[in-house]
């Protein structure tokens, strides 16, 4: 297959470095509003009407590389641009898209997910979050947890049961929630084992959502939260691998640097993560170059997922026994903090489990895909 990019996405691309170049150096305040201005938020939404300039697809793929290749600030709006947007534009209603993507292509909402629950983590369709229809509104009350962002979204998606009595993936509805609601939403970041908290607990009590603010019609919610997580492995994971590989090399530069590349087996284990990201590349651009079949979002997950575990794991081995202390200072009020390898070894515990665990993904293949018997539940 033919991985190569034309001389009008090479000319895209120096654009794009340029834009980059200028305004990473600046750092401006509000980086969100700035990607705005410059049109490029919602590149890949099909037509420019909302504000946002459009791109072919492998012009979205050189956009994604080289904003990880500037290492330009972390992006906060990302779950609005490349989750809620397309699913409006796919489901949504004209006021729904009038009203909401403009926004997003400016960079003046952000959005997280409400989704995952205690008990219903990558199983979405054991969820137990209301919503009760009262008017022309809806009173949510239920608890969502491991939020993105959440801390500091101005709206949430949100998957809640709008039919009492429905069971599984039946009764329920993708409703779109302004987070200014005190006393009705309550925030709680969740403390993990890096010190830092990128995930949160939500809270609605009676939390109110407009009845217009239904995206797909009341009920529908289930088809349309799958119509979105198949949007979580697009475009954003050629991006993703861009920082891996900036990972991996540095890990094997202190292999080199302190000679533990002289063990053969550390060798073999850098070759191999070099090699497996190398194979994660093409099948990205192989699926989003064609029509992939149903279960490629699932292997896209399991490949990242356990290749990135294990190059956390690879680095404490190269690290050796300095991997298990860190700087300590008495002087700081956070004595204590960790090192990037030291923080990408226990933050990538995580990864076969977030977004969808490893099991529930082998489950998807094997029912979706390869249409073996379905996984007996028990009531």
């Amino acid at each position: 297959m033919d991985f190569s990019f034309g001389p009008e996405d090479e000319t895209f691309r120096q654009d794009a470095r340029a834009w980059l170049a200028e305004h990473t150096q600046a750092q401006p305040p509000d980086w969100e509003r700035e990607l705005g201005r410059g049109g490029w938020i919602g590149i890949g939404w099909p037509e420019p009407a909302y504000g946002n300039r459009t791109a072919t697809l492998p012009q979205q793929i050189v956009w994604a590389e080289e904003y990880a290749r500037a290492t330009a600030p972390p992006r906060t709006g990302h779950i609005g641009e490349n989750l809620l947007a397309p699913t409006l534009l796919t489901h949504g209603t004209e006021t729904q898209k009038t009203r909401f993507l403009p926004a997003i292509a400016r960079g003046e909402e952000l959005w997280c997910q409400g989704y995952s629950e205690p008990g219903a983590g990558s199983d979405l369709a054991g969820i137990r979050t209301t919503a009760r229809r009262e008017g022309d509104t809806y009173r949510i009350t239920g608890q969502k947890i491991w939020t993105s962002l959440a801390h500091e979204a101005d709206w949430c998606f949100v998957l809640a049961r709008t039919e009492d009595g429905s069971r599984r993936h039946h009764g329920l509805s993708f409703l779109l929630v302004p987070m200014d609601q005190p006393g009705r939403i309550e925030v709680r970041p969740i403390r993990q084992l890096t010190g830092t908290s990128e995930f949160n607990e939500v809270f609605f009590d009676g939390a109110r959502a407009r009845a217009e603010h239904v995206v797909g019609g009341e009920g529908n919610g289930w088809q349309v939260a799958m119509s979105l997580l198949a949007l979580e492995r697009g475009v954003s994971t050629l991006a993703q691998q861009i920082g891996f590989a900036g990972e991996l090399e540095r890990v094997a530069a202190l292999a080199l640097s302190n000679g533990a590349a002289s063990d053969p087996a550390i060798r073999g284990r850098l070759v191999r993560q070099w090699s497996e990201l190398k194979v994660m590349r093409w099948n990205a651009l192989r699926t989003l170059g064609s029509s992939a079949d149903a279960g490629a979002p699932s292997v896209a997950k399991l490949l990242w997922g356990g290749w990135h575990q294990r190059l956390g794991e690879l680095a404490m081995a190269v690290r050796g026994a300095a991997a298990t202390v860190g700087p300590y200072d008495w002087n700081e009020s956070e004595p204590y903090r960790l090192d990037p390898l030291q923080h990408l070894f226990l933050f990538t515990r995580a990864d076969t489990i977030y977004g969808g665990s490893d099991e529930i993904q082998r489950t998807i293949i094997a029912e979706r895909v390869l249409g073996l018997p379905r996984e007996v539940r028990v009531p």
